[in-house]
């Protein structure tokens, strides 16, 4: 029975996903019975990925061939201590997302709650597979739900948006092809434990074909996790679409950062021969400017969605400099910041949100507005967040930053990560500081909004779910450094994986 427990995740929001498009779930009345579904299958999800978490803490990681057919022929996913991690981190923001678009979000269309699952299952599937072709299927997935929850409820901006985002990730498809055909031609496997071991016995030639392909798909992931100078569409595009999506949204970029972790970790790392850690010298520069770039970019936002979306560029830009320093301890802080940028920034997307609702028609924008319904409420939730994401103490950011900072040990590494990641925290307050101001106490005079539309009880709990994960990572601090520690040290023992997959013989 443990064995199964690695494809739950993604046989849940699937199943459930396509029963939810049967006639019973159909039509305008049936709003109620298609939340109570949906809440009902991402709470079986998040069930599934305690469990899975618990069996891969006490049993080890699990591999699970799919119709039996053994690795490297068949389809296999891989439940480590990092994988199951980011499914449980996946679940959670799930439920957030889920209740917060309970509040009215879902009815501005016929399919969005089974989309939120099939997008949910795309995640899923990306972080559990251990071949990179299932890996581009499980991208395709997410993305294909993507198109349609960007443009959900309508509108020319999100149509607009929509279109540049159909367009750049349809390239980056095709580009995720030929780089895999070009690993196949010379590896003659996708399995990335079976690649890890022939892509150290390359000749010369074909080692010179493995790194184009390599950096061809390194060109894809930077696309779906917005490295720069393929970072431009992210803003734009968070920033019009609807605030569950966009919250949801915060873990694609994560995916992207999940795969360069994976496959530059285990196929181009240590044990790659002549090709070890061959595109390090790219993502170290790229890792720098996305954070520069992020930085600016949340100086210059003229609403709060768009500031937000800039932030997480520079999470990415963050966790990039914690992949170049090529360390299980900096692996590790990585891993431990994920979680919290990822949280956190889906929280901000929302109280974005709650903000523009109370606005008029200031919406989110950065100028002087009526005054907020309840400033009170929603002034308290901002300051929070923006604590938290700016890296202040004593919230999961400080914690965070503080450990990708402890990880660098080289002088000269040290010099630029530390006055980078400290410049861009004092940017991000500055950037934070006067969104607060502007929305909070630059409103016209007389004209307080004691009419609009309250908070409801659902926005209020998907919000403030997302939002108590900053200060549980500081209070668990310990036992959650502990685990990433684990799940680092897991992901750079390549020899570990290889003897699971029994791609050496030695494991009946």
């Amino acid at each position: 029975m443990t064995l199964h427990l690695a494809i739950l995740p993604i046989l849940i929001p699937m199943l459930g996903g396509l029963l939810m498009l049967l006639p019973p779930f159909k039509g305008p009345t049936r709003y109620n019975l298609r939340r109570a579904a949906s809440l009902f299958l991402i709470v079986a999800q998040l069930i599934s990925a305690i469990v899975l978490i618990k069996a891969v803490i006490a049993d080890g990681a699990i591999m699970y061939a799919v119709g039996d057919w053994q690795p490297p022929f068949g389809i296999i996913l891989y439940a480590d201590l990092v994988s199951s991690m980011l499914v449980l981190l996946t679940s959670f923001l799930g439920l957030g997302v889920t209740l917060y678009a309970c509040a009215g979000t879902d009815r501005e269309g016929k399919y969005f709650h089974p989309l939120i699952h099939f997008q949910l299952l795309g995640i899923y599937g990306a972080f559990l597979t251990n071949d990179l072709f299932n890996l581009f299927v499980f991208f395709e997935v997410l993305l294909i739900a993507s198109y349609t929850l960007i443009i959900h409820g309508g509108g020319k901006q999100r149509t607009a948006a929509n279109v540049h985002y159909v367009i750049l990730n349809l390239i980056g498809s095709s580009l995720f092809l030929f780089a895999l055909g070009t690993l196949y031609g010379v590896l003659g496997t996708l399995n990335i434990a079976d690649m890890a071991i022939k892509i150290s016995e390359l000749e010369r030639s074909d080692q010179l074909i493995a790194q184009a392909g390599g950096a061809l798909m390194l060109v894809v992931f930077g696309l779906k996790s917005a490295m720069l100078p393929l970072h431009f569409w992210l803003p734009q595009t968070y920033a019009v679409t609807n605030a569950p999506s966009a919250a949801l949204f915060a873990i694609m970029t994560k995916v992207g950062i999940y795969c360069i972790f994976r496959v530059y970790t285990v196929i181009f790392g240590d044990q790659a021969g002549e090709l070890e850690n061959v595109m390090q010298p790219w993502i170290w520069p790229l890792a720098i400017v996305t954070l520069i770039a992020g930085t600016i970019g949340a100086l210059a936002s003229t609403n709060l969605r768009l500031l937000v979306g800039n932030l997480v560029i520079v999470s990415v830009g963050t966790l990039l400099i914690a992949f170049s320093i090529r360390t299980p301890e900096a692996t590790a802080a990585a891993f431990f910041y994920l979680v919290h940028s990822t949280l956190i920034s889906a929280a901000l997307f929302l109280i974005a949100d709650m903000i523009g609702q109370q606005r008029g028609k200031a919406l989110d924008y950065l100028v002087k507005a009526r005054k907020i319904k309840q400033q009170a409420l929603i002034g308290v939730l901002f300051f929070v967040a923006a604590m938290a994401v700016a890296g202040l103490p004593p919230f999961s950011g400080f914690l965070g930053k503080l450990v990708v900072l402890q990880a660098v040990t080289l002088t000269d590494e040290r010099i630029w990560v530390w006055s980078l990641v400290l410049i861009s925290s004092l940017m991000a307050i500055i950037a934070l500081s006067r969104a607060g101001s502007t929305i909070f106490f630059r409103s016209i005079q007389g004209n307080d909004n004691n009419s609009g539309a309250s908070v409801s009880k659902w926005q209020l709990s998907g919000a403030l779910l997302l939002l108590s994960a900053s200060p549980l990572l500081s209070i668990f601090g310990a036992s959650v450094l502990e685990y990433t520690n684990n799940a680092a040290q897991q992901l750079h023992d390549i020899d570990h994986l290889i003897q699971i997959m029994n791609l050496n013989g030695d494991v009946q």
